[in-house]
């Protein structure tokens, strides 16, 4: 793709409607909320009308609840902001709560060098109810997407989540709640924005790509990862049958605190015999906040000599994705080892 045409201001926005509870009603006969139609959504929102940026629309047909999220929807997302690249100043995605961390985890590794501002959002309630806050997160985000300095540059050059007012960095978030509107953070990264009265942008905190290059799409993921948490009374024989499985090729490990394991030998054994296969396994903390510290205790020196690698502060969302995305783009293990310990985009600090 062009990249002087990508520079370039076009007054517009793409809405990528995926469903999720903003979209959603009420059926008549379950009382269960069910995905409905974009028209049903724009048809709640007035405001939509008076919005200072033009917006496109490209929806979802039908709508998917977020639980039914995909790798290749992630590579459809992915395909429809590539072959608009050229033609909007942003894209805001309205997606399901559930899963929104990891898309927005996912796409910011699918979108190598995003010079424009993606932001997810969506709401806890469905935007026709009277308390919803749809509205305010769907406005602010269009407003967010279309954002640009004196110099002709977005604001925001990332994959964001804009949620209750924050505007937040989309590998280092987390739904923190099912019911407030408040419902994500990033526990280990400040904010990007907060929207008041005014947009109150943090530039230090926000990322600067490089944009004498294009934006590179990537569609492959390889999804051969599990995630596996320690817990006390943690069982040999059914750890075993996980970590044998042929086809897996990545492992995220919550491990306690700031990177430990219970010091029993058969745990080591089996984490090593899977880095000598080629898997590669990421010690990630159960913790929200944090950072994992290797060999800071002798119950975490074990895994580090045990071939385990740091994800420091990386989400889970973030340390899967991440692996999905690495080990689809490279065969070599050393190599997929060597870029979780790398801060590709924003996702991890060292």
């Amino acid at each position: 793709m062009n990249n002087d045409n990508a520079n370039l201001r076009q007054h517009k926005v793409l809405l990528i409607y995926t469903g999720g509870t903003i979209g959603m009603g009420r059926n008549p006969q379950t009382g269960a909320l069910e995905p409905l139609n974009f028209e049903h959504l724009i048809a709640n929102l007035p405001e939509y009308a008076y919005l200072k940026t033009d917006v496109d629309v490209y929806q979802f047909t039908p709508p998917i609840d977020s639980s039914d999220i995909s790798l290749r929807r992630w590579a459809q997302i992915v395909r429809i902001i590539a072959d608009g690249y050229d033609r909007y100043d942003g894209f805001v995605i309205l997606h399901g709560t559930d899963t929104m961390a990891y898309t927005a985890s996912a796409l910011s590794f699918m979108l190598e060098n995003l010079t424009k501002p993606v932001i997810l959002t969506g709401s806890q309630l469905p935007i026709g109810q009277l308390r919803t806050d749809g509205k305010e997160n769907l406005v602010t985000s269009i407003e967010l997407a279309s954002a640009y300095n004196d110099n002709g540059r977005p604001m925001v050059p990332e994959v964001c989540i804009f949620f209750g007012g924050r505007l937040l960095r989309g590998n280092r978030s987390t739904k923190e709640s099912a019911d407030g509107f408040n419902a994500f953070n990033t526990f280990n990264y400040p904010h990007l924005c907060e929207a008041g009265v005014e947009f109150q942008f943090n530039p230090h905190f926000i990322l600067k790509p490089d944009y004498s290059r294009p934006m590179i799409p990537h569609y492959a993921m390889d999804p051969n990862v599990v995630v596996f948490s320690l817990f006390p009374g943690i069982q040999q024989n059914i750890v075993r049958h996980v970590l044998e499985a042929p086809e897996l090729r990545g492992i995220v490990m919550r491990s306690f605190g700031s990177g430990n394991a219970p010091q029993k030998p058969w745990i080591r054994q089996l984490l090593m015999d899977a880095t000598k296969r080629g898997v590669t396994v990421v010690n990630i903390t159960q913790c929200v906040a944090g950072n994992v510290k290797m060999g800071r205790y002798e119950a975490s020196y074990q895994l580090k000599d045990a071939g385990i690698v740091s994800g420091y502060d990386s989400t889970v969302e973030s340390a899967v994705t991440k692996l999905m995305f690495l080990q689809a783009r490279y065969s070599d293990c050393h190599t997929i080892r060597n870029l979780m310990n790398t801060n590709l985009c924003g996702e991890i600090t060292k």
